[in-house]
């Protein structure tokens, strides 16, 4: 079934539980700016003109789409959201999408005061610095331009970005209108090529599964990730666990803010939000990932206002590695706000692997493994990964061991030989991921001296250019 059609029926399903709840709180009062970028959707309703746009205020079953990377919306509430710590799980307002199981399309929040007080969202945007912010994968300033390949009928949408690639918004056999914003509905959109700036964070699609294309689900601070729950739409979902206990959608705090610099700011209150697309990437026929939005609620001050909430987040690996050393992202966050002082121990299923103090792991064998990431102030609090370890094709950087390196004896009780590491960096581990020692072999044979180490499982490391072999030593 083609999303598009799905997501019509998701709506259709939407708007009927949207007309039998009743939901009180502020909604959207006023669309201020839409500006889409291309898409599948482009042009066409239910999803992308501008009274698709306009669907959205007062309710929370609109339908509009932001297009590809960078298309926006912004939008306020006929009051100001107030940053109110008395509101549950300290969320100010909550953003709904359309989500649907295994789908995923994650668009950025950012939020600004009206401080000049002239009624117009001219003052300063604030992202509101969700999960995925702090990846090394993450484009700050991002920029893309599209161009309009012509004509009244669907073809593809040539784009180049700020970093030197390109590529195009592929039309595909269920939309046969332009992908291009045409001439008679975005009038302020230049008929030859426009641009777009924001936040991007990486792609999570993944056509390696069979049953289907997948875009997983971020951890928290994106619209369009949720799926809906339950009335009374006022009261929001916790947005620092997985399930949906309450509304659903996608909950915010304001205190999330950040500045340029990406520190964090205090902000008492918000007159204009907005949404962009956080995403470029295309998921083959069933089009590019775009964000939609349906609506949004001011949340209340509720009864239960008590919450201090911790969680971790691991950048996700490929389900497949091809290499036994890779390096992990993880970070700690309290009540959304990244935690920088907060110690993080980490556990593998795999006997032979361990992460070191920069969060690099490394494996002495092949074969599944779960890594976790936990507190050590609260070992209730996780995070986990997987992989599979296949080193079949690997190349020679990636190898577990390379024949030219040797250790002996092994088991080992006062000290262990290694041949062949001259010039290379050798690294032992405790299982922990602790490192026990480091040192330049400059010597053919050289050995560490084990005698002050406990019997147990170790790993040793070696990294000489294209020697790096990682191997298990038994300490009697």
């Amino acid at each position: 079934m083609n999303r598009r059609f799905a997501k019509t029926c998701w709506l259709a399903i939407l708007s009927l539980i949207g007309s039998l709840a009743q939901v009180n709180g502020q909604f959207i009062s006023e669309v201020l700016e839409y500006v889409p970028a291309p898409s599948q959707y482009m042009n066409a309703e239910p999803w992308c003109t501008p009274g698709d746009a306009n669907s959205i205020v007062g309710v929370i079953n609109g339908s509009v789409s932001l297009g590809a990377f960078g298309g926006y919306i912004v939008f306020r509430f006929e009051e100001p959201v107030v940053n109110d710590p008395a509101n549950p799980f300290g969320i100010d307002f909550t953003i709904f999408g359309n989500p649907v199981p295994n789908w995923s399309e994650p668009g950025i929040v950012s939020v600004m005061k009206d401080e000049n007080m002239n009624g117009r969202p001219d003052d300063s945007w604030y992202e509101l610095a969700g999960s995925d912010h702090r990846f090394s994968s993450t484009e700050y300033g991002y920029a893309v331009e599209y161009a309009n390949p012509g004509g009244d009928t669907a073809m593809d949408v040539p784009w180049t970005d700020n970093l030197g690639a390109s590529g195009m918004i592929k039309a595909n056999s269920f939309a046969s209108q332009s992908y291009y914003p045409s001439q008679d509905l975005f009038p302020g959109i230049d008929q030859s090529a426009y641009s777009l700036r924001g936040t991007m964070i990486k792609s999570t699609v993944d056509t390696s599964y069979a049953s289907g294309i997948y875009s997983l689900r971020r951890s928290f601070g994106y619209a369009d990730n949720q799926f809906r729950g339950q009335a009374p739409y006022t009261m929001p979902d916790n947005p620092y666990t997985p399930q949906s206990e309450n509304s659903g959608g996608d909950a915010f705090d304001i205190s999330w803010a950040i500045d340029e610099t990406g520190n964090y700011i205090e902000i008492d209150q918000v007159d204009f939000i907005r949404v962009h697309s956080a995403v470029m990437d295309g998921a083959g026929w069933l089009g590019q990932v775009s964000t939609e939005i349906t609506g949004a609620v001011d949340v209340e001050p509720g009864a239960d206002n008590t919450w201090d909430h911790h969680m971790i987040v691991i950048r996700e690996i490929p389900p497949i590695m091809d290499t036994a050393v890779f390096p992990l992202e993880v970070f700690a966050f309290r009540n959304g706000r990244f935690s920088d002082d907060s110690e993080i121990t980490w556990s593998t299923t795999m006997e032979d692997a361990v992460i070191d103090e920069n969060n690099i792991f490394y494996a002495a064998s092949a074969g599944e493994v779960t890594i976790t990431a936990a507190l050590a102030a609260d070992n209730q609090v996780t995070a986990s990964v997987n992989t599979m370890i296949d080193i079949t094709n690997s190349s020679g950087n990636a190898a577990i061991t390379d024949p030219g390196i040797t250790i002996y004896p092994n088991p080992a009780r006062e000290q262990v030989w290694i041949r062949g590491a001259r010039g290379g960096t050798v690294t032992l581990f405790d299982m922990t991921g602790n490192v026990l020692f480091r040192g330049q072999e400059e010597k053919q044979d050289a050995h560490i001296p084990l005698g002050n180490y406990t019997p147990g499982l170790y790993i040793i490391r070696i990294e000489s250019g294209t020697k790096n072999s990682t191997f298990k030593l038994i300490k009697e």
